[in-house]
C-alpha cells in the first residue's frame, strides 16, 4: 500500500517540478493542488503548513513534510522510501 501524497504547488515554481520529479521517479502516485494565484487556497495551505506559504508545501498521509528541500533531505537520509510505503 504507498501512502497519500500532497502536494500545493505553482505551475513556474522551479521546487515545485524538482519534487514532483522525483516523486515521479519513485512512480508514487500524488494529489497536485495547482493554486497559481488563488490567495484563499494559498492560506488554506499555510494553515495546514503551520503557517508556511512557500511552495511547494508536501503532506504524506496528511503529515506536513515541508518543501522541495525537506523531500529531497529525507531522501538523502533514506527516510523518504519508508514514508512512501504506509
Amino acid at each position: 500500500m504507498t501512502a497519500k501524497v500532497e502536494i500545493y504547488t505553482w505551475a513556474a515554481c522551479p521546487f515545485c517540478i524538482q519534487a514532483k520529479q522525483l516523486l515521479d521517479s519513485k512512480n508514487i502516485n500524488f494529489t497536485e493542488y495547482g493554486i497559481d494565484g488563488d490567495e484563499m487556497a494559498r492560506s488554506e495551505m499555510a494553515e495546514r503548513a503551520f503557517g508556511r506559504r512557500s511552495l511547494p508545501q508536501i503532506f504524506i498521509n496528511d503529515e506536513h513534510i515541508g518543501g522541495c528541500d525537506d523531500l529531497y533531505d529525507l531522501e538523502g537520509q533514506g527516510k523518504l522510501d519508508p514514508l512512501l510505503q504506509t
